[in-house]
């Protein structure tokens, strides 16, 4: 796991260009009244809530596996270093 004060790897920005969605789009579709904290979840500044990564899965069509890909496969190589 990364530490505290880096910031997470994440697809987010990818999926949601790739579905052709605005932040603002998004924050409204998820009822948040700004865009930042969007911005903050696509830095890798904040991590989104386990509702907020299901809706957002939803929205974006795809699996919340494939939002931190990369993080995944470092997590999977602690858990089991033998495989």
């Amino acid at each position: 796991m990364p530490p505290k004060n880096k910031c997470i790897p994440n697809r987010l920005w990818l999926h949601r260009k790739r579905m052709g969605y605005t932040q603002k789009e998004v924050a409204k579709q998820l009822g948040l009244r700004s865009t930042s904290i969007i911005s903050r979840w696509e830095k890798g500044e904040a991590l989104p809530s386990c509702i907020n990564l299901l809706k957002l899965s939803l929205l974006y069509k795809t699996l919340v596996n494939d939002f931190y890909r990369d993080l995944s496969k470092d997590l999977a190589k602690e858990l089991f270093p033998k495989e």
